[in-house]
């Protein structure tokens, strides 16, 4: 992460969401960092969707390793069976559950550092019909990221 970056979220977000950012794993703050600049590149200025932009990994925890994002990704693509089995090798269990559930536990630590129920919804992907574009303007985001 680059010094200015730092710089740039301390001017907006608060004392409790700038510790929630800076408790992140690096590579889960990178990733937020690179969704955020992929929001405003897409020209969103809405408060809500930056802040679930930046925290929607917030819930992963540091001790998701690397073999565990790639076992995930391989899971989404060719089946639950690839979770099943990442889950049974040592250290896997735990791992293949909290990324199963970061979404939720991402909201919640979200709301918990001040960011609003709309910012949480995002970050669940429970958002009303109204916020569709929004929430699908987050996954393309994370997913170019």
């Amino acid at each position: 992460m680059a010094p200015g970056e730092r710089v740039e979220l301390a001017g907006w977000l608060t004392p409790a969401q700038l510790s929630l950012f800076d408790g992140m794993p690096l590579a889960d703050r990178r990733h937020g960092l690179d969704v955020l600049g992929r929001l405003r590149a897409l020209g969103s200025d809405d408060r809500d969707l930056l802040l679930a932009g930046l925290f929607h990994d917030a819930g992963k925890g540091p001790s998701i390793r690397l073999w565990h994002r790639v076992a995930w990704s391989l899971g989404e693509r060719l089946g639950p069976w690839a979770h099943r089995l990442a889950a049974r090798l040592p250290g896997g269990g735990g791992a293949m559950a909290r990324l199963r559930d970061h979404s939720d536990r991402s909201a919640a630590l979200a709301l918990a550092a001040g960011c609003g129920p709309r910012s949480a919804g995002l970050i669940r992907g429970d958002v009303p019909p109204a916020d569709a574009a929004a929430a699908a303007l987050l996954h393309a985001a994370d997913e170019a990221s």
